[in-house]
């Protein structure tokens, strides 16, 4: 048995005429996420965890951003990915914990549908899964509000030796 962790990191810029996808949820909000996909950012940071804490290349290599076939894919459905690729290895993923980098738009009102949603990609439980928002203090591109961030870190426990 190894217990072994993981870490993700991305960002995305807001962009006018797009949805403001957050762990699933659209958030209302003045201005969206620009990316191939949703540009669910917390997803992808998720994501990004999952897969190193594997040791499988990062989210890029699996839904690359120049493929059109994907273009616009749930990044809830690349969770249900991370998950299947964390079950043919052996892994039972533990928990995840996150943390949203934003000015706005306000996270708390929606903490729980985006963890139930988190959650159920990744077949656990809401309560396995963290999510804490904070702001920048108005410093950098997330302080001006040119977009977001988001980190994450999970644990899994791998049977298979």
């Amino acid at each position: 048995m190894k217990i072994r962790t993981g870490i993700g990191y991305d960002v995305h810029q807001f962009a006018e005429g797009r949805k403001c996808i957050l762990g699933g949820v659209d958030i209302p909000h003045s201005v969206g996420l620009l990316g191939h996909s949703d540009a669910d950012v917390l997803c992808h940071a998720i994501a990004d965890a999952i897969l190193g804490a594997l040791g499988l290349p990062d989210i890029g290599y699996y839904f690359p951003p120049h493929d059109d076939s994907i273009e616009g894919i749930c990044s809830l459905d690349i969770l249900k990915k991370c998950k299947e690729l964390a079950d043919e290895k052996g892994a039972d993923l533990q928990n995840v914990d996150s943390a949203l980098v934003a000015e706005a738009p306000k996270i708390l009102p929606h903490l729980s549908e985006m963890k139930a949603n988190i959650a159920n990609a990744l077949n656990l439980e809401p309560e396995d899964i963290g999510i804490k928002a904070t702001t920048n203090e108005t410093m950098g591109f997330v302080g001006r509000n040119e977009g977001i961030a988001a980190m994450a870190t999970c644990c899994l426990i791998i049977q298979k030796s």
